[in-house]
């Protein structure tokens, strides 16, 4: 799907120097599997704590 976005050519061009990114998609692509991977981070971090660990249990307790 072609899609046409304008963004900050500085910001992908610097993005593709510091990463070593041959090309502009290549660049992009990362960028977004990162903001991906960021954002499932920051979810994964509201259980925290919420996970009642006990050692030496073979099966994780339900909360």
């Amino acid at each position: 799907m072609a899609t046409n976005l304008d963004v900050d050519i500085h910001a992908i061009e610097d993005l593709m120097r510091l990463g070593g990114f041959k090309s502009k998609r290549e660049a992009v692509d990362a960028a977004i599997q990162e903001a991906i991977a960021y954002r499932r981070q920051l979810k994964a971090l509201d259980f925290l704590g919420t996970i009642d660990f006990q050692p030496g249990t073979a099966t994780p307790t339900a909360p």
